[in-house]
């Protein structure tokens, strides 16, 4: 009897190894699958309780130069920058240095409403400051701005709304912050990331890079035009700095969040605070909800990188994707990887694709609106493919089945375009939207 139930703990445990190693598989075959149709191309960690269950690397590092990804490529990040500066702000309100209540005019008081935006306001992006990041910053971005320029581009700046009145993102919030934290421990930004994150934890791919232009073992990003990858110019470091400069791994990235959220950063009251949603916004923290689920962490756009790193504190799964070759929405790629993560059903898109004239595809720009639904739909061409974007909602990019026929499967999405408008399909829902 007893051999019969040692034998029966065996094929259990095999069963839930396979059903575990299918899982895997079907999601490295979702981000091949992409990867080969030049959708996609980057790098994936899983983590949970811990411990690496799923990485790899996929597409290149360097196109031109016909290197591939391997686990030692480095990604820029963008804003996940943004949690490694809230968690430095909290040791130093730790090391009793800050308070939440400081005011920003202690450190910059050329700032508008300097004398009224808090700490605490920044970290909330509640502080009204306004986004640097706006239509001037295409003429600086690739090139070196001293602190004394971007302090003074920001002073320049008109506020969006008295301190504490509402939440808009602004990275010009995290910019301060880095340099605060410059101003407090007499390092730079990058030496305070080294010194109280990385080697705290023993991370060891995370860093601020010593150059503009990728180095060894660094990423370029990509955009895909005309049938092939096009590197995308390197915007310089000291326009991101805090708000957005570092250089990681997604191994490395879900360790660190991995470490925030079991207590190796931050002590447990200021994680309290940093996850603590007001308006949309925690302290260095955005919510991503997934099914039932609400994952804790970042996004970063940055160049043509696209990233993000979450954590699920009671499933304790961490994840991070990161993109270099942005062709597909990434936000559309994570549904997908969770979904096959957590066994919810999932179709694979649909890349079926056919040249459309691009004087055609120019035509169906436009705002549509429909009688059935009090939202409006924008059509626009970007790189090439139409892009549409529904009132409120991220933009999704349309697949060419036909001259007139486009699907985003991921949400099973087909639009047909007819004289004057459009016809849209979801599930059995069937909406006729005209162009104004």
């Amino acid at each position: 009897m007893k051999k019969i139930i040692l034998f029966s703990l065996l094929l259990l445990s095999f069963s839930i190894v396979a059903q575990e190693k299918t899982r895997f598989n079907k999601i490295d075959s979702l981000l091949t699958y992409l990867n080969e149709n030049n959708k996609f191309m980057g790098a994936i960690s899983l983590r949970e309780n811990g411990n690496v269950i799923f990485e790899k690397n996929y597409g290149f590092a360097d196109v031109e130069s016909n290197i591939l990804a391997d686990g030692n490529t480095k990604y820029r990040v963008g804003s996940i920058t943004k949690i490694f500066t809230a968690a430095i702000i909290f040791q130093l309100i730790e090391e009793k240095k800050l308070t939440l209540e400081t005011k920003l005019s202690k450190f910059y008081s050329e700032i508008p409403n300097s004398s009224a935006i808090t700490i605490d306001m920044m970290l909330n992006h509640k502080s009204g400051i306004p986004d640097y990041i706006d239509s001037s910053f295409d003429s600086y971005k690739t090139k070196p701005q001293t602190k004394r320029d971007m302090l003074k581009r920001i002073a320049a700046l008109k506020s969006t709304f008295e301190p504490d009145a509402k939440a808009e993102y602004s990275n010009s919030n995290y910019l301060l912050l880095g340099y605060i934290i410059e101003s407090i421990t007499g390092k730079n930004y990058g030496d305070n990331v080294a010194t109280r994150i990385v080697g705290k934890i023993g991370l060891k791919n995370t860093y601020y890079p010593k150059k503009s232009v990728p180095g060894k073992d660094e990423a370029f990003s990509y955009s895909f035009a005309n049938s092939k990858w096009k590197k995308t110019p390197s915007w310089d470091l000291s326009v991101s700095n805090a708000a957005g400069a570092l250089v990681s791994t997604p191994s490395d990235l879900t360790d660190f969040i991995n470490a925030l959220f079991t207590g190796k950063i931050v002590k447990p009251t200021s994680l309290a605070q940093m996850t603590a949603m007001q308006n949309g916004y925690g302290k260095g923290l955005l919510q991503f909800p997934f099914s039932d689920k609400r994952f804790l962490g970042h996004n970063g756009i940055i160049e043509d990188f696209r990233s993000v790193v979450a954590y699920h504190p009671s499933d304790k799964m961490a994840v991070s994707l990161i993109l270099n070759g942005n062709n597909y929405n990434e936000n559309e790629l994570l549904i997908g990887i969770l979904s096959i993560y957590y066994k919810i059903p999932y179709r694979f898109p649909n890349l079926k694709s056919v040249a459309v004239d691009p004087k055609l595809l120019k035509s169906y720009e436009g705002v549509y609106s429909s009688k059935q639904i009090p939202l409006q739909l924008t059509i626009r061409v970007e790189n090439g493919q139409l892009q549409g974007q529904a009132t409120g909602q991220n933009s999704f990019p349309l697949n060419a089945l036909s001259p007139t026929e486009f699907i985003f499967d991921p949400a099973g999405i087909e639009i047909t375009f007819k004289d004057k408008g459009l016809l849209l399909k979801q599930g059995d829902n069937k909406l006729t939207f005209t162009k104004e």
